[in-house]
């Protein structure tokens, strides 16, 4: 039990500087301290109104964040109501509200899952859901 603490304190540091490391993105346009995916990660995106999700691959999801830290460039990224849970030692889930808000305005709000394994001593995201928050 002990041992699976440890990795959640662990895992926990680890997303906190994924957060400051999101946060100097948005002001540097520099995304590279934040792509952390595997080779086969994946996003599911749900659109208000539409039934299946869009899915981007790694590749797509890449270019989504350059143009989106593009777009709202001088914003920041809060990620509100955090809850992590781990699976097991090796995989973790991350649930929160995700919102862009640029001064006292809100740009964007979604909820976001994300799915983490601890691969070479590396935590890495295998996969995201997001859909917007109205």
């Amino acid at each position: 039990m002990l041992e699976f603490q440890n990795r959640l304190i662990e895992f926990t540091k680890m997303h906190d500087e994924f957060i400051n490391d999101w946060n100097h993105a948005m002001s540097s346009g520099d995304t590279s301290s934040v792509e952390r995916m595997t080779e086969d990660y994946y996003v599911a995106f749900f659109n208000s109104g539409n039934e299946k999700p869009v899915i981007f691959t790694k590749q797509e999801a890449l270019e989504g964040m350059e143009q989106s830290v593009r777009h709202f460039s001088g914003a920041n990224k809060r990620f509100e109501n955090r809850v992590i849970r781990l699976r097991d030692n090796e995989n973790a889930v991350v649930f929160y509200e995700q919102l862009i808000a640029k001064d006292a305005d809100i740009l964007a709000r979604l909820f976001t899952i994300e799915n983490w394994r601890l691969i070479n001593a590396k935590w890495m995201v295998i996969r995201e859901i997001e859909e917007p928050i109205n």
